[in-house]
């Protein structure tokens, strides 16, 4: 098992950025695929950005060019700057890692959430 606690989140104006970190425990941090998904009000949870253990990066295409992913296998951390805010980036951003244990079987963990709020 592996928990995540996710930081960072906050209220900035349009235009301006955030970093957000996720610290892991419990596991091999390296062995996990991590992520950062968001979630708007009445809105389902949705991809934004995610990280291989040996460093292939895929985007939602709504953040391409503004927001960059990294991990830091040393301190079991996983970041995500956040540049060029707009106010459609508001959601509660969630940390996530998954990894599969086994053929056809996936193991997803998450953390709290932390609230991201844009203003215009």
């Amino acid at each position: 098992q592996v928990q995540l606690v996710e930081s960072g989140g906050g209220l900035v104006q349009s235009g301006g950025s955030l970093r957000l970190s996720c610290a892991a425990s419990g596991s091999i941090f390296s062995s996990y695929v991590m992520g950062w998904y968001r979630q708007a009000p009445g809105e389902q949870r949705e991809l934004v950005a995610s990280i291989t253990r040996v460093g292939t990066i895929n985007y939602a295409d709504s953040v391409k060019g503004r927001f960059t992913i990294s991990r830091d296998n040393a301190k079991n951390t996983v970041y995500l700057q956040m540049n060029s805010l707009k106010p459609e980036d508001t959601a509660v951003y969630y940390c996530n890692a998954y990894r599969f244990p086994g053929p056809g079987v996936r193991s997803d963990y998450w953390g709290q959430g932390t609230q991201v709020t844009v203003s215009s």
